[in-house]
């Protein structure tokens, strides 16, 4: 794994290849604009804020 896998978490148990097959089709998504990494941060502190803890 690379420096920047060893900061993932600790990845569940799953099938043999499992993790490898999403780390591929992560990469070859798109880079998220502007606007929808705005809208992410929105959604991912609100969350935050529903569960008493602080970003």
């Amino acid at each position: 794994m690379t420096t920047e896998d060893s900061r993932r978490r600790a990845r569940p148990e799953r099938p043999v290849g499992y993790w490898e097959r999403i780390d591929r089709i992560v990469d070859q998504a798109p880079p998220l604009d502007d606007a929808q990494r705005a809208r992410l941060r929105v959604i991912f502190h609100q969350s935050t804020r529903r569960e008493g803890k602080t970003a």
